[in-house]
């Protein structure tokens, strides 16, 4: 069992920065790819980024690819995703989740999830 915790959201001006972090509980971080995912006001749910387990290669999605950023520090089981340039439409309760094994995906085929962090961008 993994529990994931999120922090870092905020109210941001648009053209703002903010840093998401996800901490992950158990020993084996490493061994889990990870993700970030997000959901707007009355919109679906959206892939964000996704990063494998020992960090060597990432994903993003179109809408946020130059602006965002996803990491991870293994030693204390921390996931990030670094917020710059935002905008309104940016505004949306951010989820991490994690996938048993190597391989990330942009579908939400993740086996757990926190609770989000909410990130309201100002116009």
């Amino acid at each position: 069992q993994v529990q994931l915790v999120e922090s870092g959201g905020g109210l941001v001006q648009a053209g703002g920065s903010l840093r998401l972090s996800c901490a992950a509980s158990g020993r084996t971080f490493d061994s889990y790819a990870m993700g970030w995912f997000r959901r707007a006001p009355r919109k679906e749910q959206e892939f964000v980024a996704a990063i494998t387990g020992s960090g060597g290669s990432t994903m993003y999605a179109d809408s946020v690819k130059g602006r965002f950023t996803i990491s991870r520090d293994n030693a204390i089981n921390t996931v990030y995703l670094q917020l710059n340039s935002l905008k309104s439409e940016d505004t949306a309760l951010y989820y991490c989740a994690a996938r048993k094994g190597s391989d990330y995906s942009s579908l939400p085929i993740y086996d757990y999830w926190g609770r989000g962090t909410q990130v309201t961008v100002s116009s």
